[in-house]
């Protein structure tokens, strides 16, 4: 029997967006379309820099596809006057996260579409979530690193090597990158340069790549950074390294293999987390998750290159959820 609780958190759900990326835009698409029949979905497109100010409201009764257009209505209101009664608040991206915790109400709260980086940064400077007053579930963007280590060792089952350049301001995910590794079995070997700007990083490279069977590029600012992962990539390249990384970009720019999670995928476990917070979980301390499961993409020619026949990507993914 589904309990009271959770019953009300599909039945009332109050989105809050503060940008235009497309990843941002499929997940909230995958919300509306997987919200029940009957029940409330509030869209709040907040101004540029999260301000709260008067914006578009989109509010809409789960319809049929084919009845939705017509009986979606818009209207404008500010975000302080959005339903403070709602049975859970969901934020998309960091601009949203801040916003959110900003505004008043004791209603649970999912923080979705974050990068490691950006809960870490929010962590940092929000009272809202030091206080412990809110039922608070924090959704990563990304796969854990324990799926990144389980995807190379699937791919590359006798190497053990792995080497990560990083910016300082990537220590959170390297200490989860080093905790997954050492439970490995046996342990994983990391080997970390760090490249504090742009014109450190081939330094940084040419320290790492002889140390390393592979290099993984971890979602951070060189991992944003087109410019800075196609060094990388080049890098592995000339020595005959694979790259693995969290990002489908990276497969198709030259990376061997990525553990991604899609914003279908997002908007299915942002639901659950949901549930779980209105259910009771998340009190005291934020729920944090990351994001599972994670599904596999490969860059066939690029692992014909390496002289590397590997699993299809189906098989692969099914490898991360039974390790998991």
């Amino acid at each position: 029997m589904v309990q009271p609780a959770a019953s009300a958190s599909a039945a009332e759900l109050t989105v809050l967006v503060g940008d235009e990326l497309p990843a941002h835009a499929e997940f909230v698409q995958h919300l509306r379309a997987s919200q029940e029949p009957g029940s409330r979905f509030d869209l709040v497109r907040l101004a540029p820099g999260g301000a709260d100010a008067a914006q578009a409201v989109e509010t809409a009764r789960a319809e049929p596809e084919s009845e939705r257009g017509a009986n979606a209505g818009v209207r404008t209101r500010s975000l302080r006057t959005a339903p403070a009664n709602a049975a859970l608040t969901l934020a998309v991206g960091a601009p949203a996260a801040r916003a959110a915790l900003e505004r008043p109400g004791q209603q649970p709260l999912v923080l979705a579409m974050l990068s490691r980086l950006d809960y870490e940064s929010l962590r940092a400077s929000s009272p809202a979530l030091k206080r412990g007053d809110r039922r608070v579930g924090v959704l990563l963007r990304d796969p854990a690193m324990a799926d990144q280590l389980a995807l190379i060792g699937a791919v590359l089952p006798q190497k053990h090597r792995i080497g990560v350049v990083a910016t300082f301001e990537s220590e959170p995910l390297v200490r989860e990158l080093q905790r997954a590794a050492q439970n490995g079995n046996p342990p994983w070997d990391i080997q970390v340069e760090y490249a504090p700007d742009a014109r450190s990083l081939a330094g940084a490279l040419r320290s790492v790549v002889p140390r390393s069977d592979a290099l993984l590029v971890l979602p951070d600012l060189i991992g944003d950074n087109q410019a800075a992962t196609l060094s990388v990539l080049h890098a592995g390249a000339g020595a005959g390294l694979p790259v693995f990384g969290a990002s489908e970009g990276l497969v198709r720019s030259g990376g061997l293999a990525a553990a991604v999670s899609t914003p279908a995928q997002l908007a299915r476990q942002a639901r659950l987390l949901g549930q779980k917070l209105a259910s009771g979980a998340g009190g005291g301390s934020p729920l944090v998750e990351s994001a599972a499961p994670a599904t596999v993409r490969v860059n066939v020619t690029v692992a014909r290159g390496l002289g590397l026949r590997l699993p299809e990507e189906r098989e692969l993914t099914e490898r991360l959820t039974v390790v998991r």
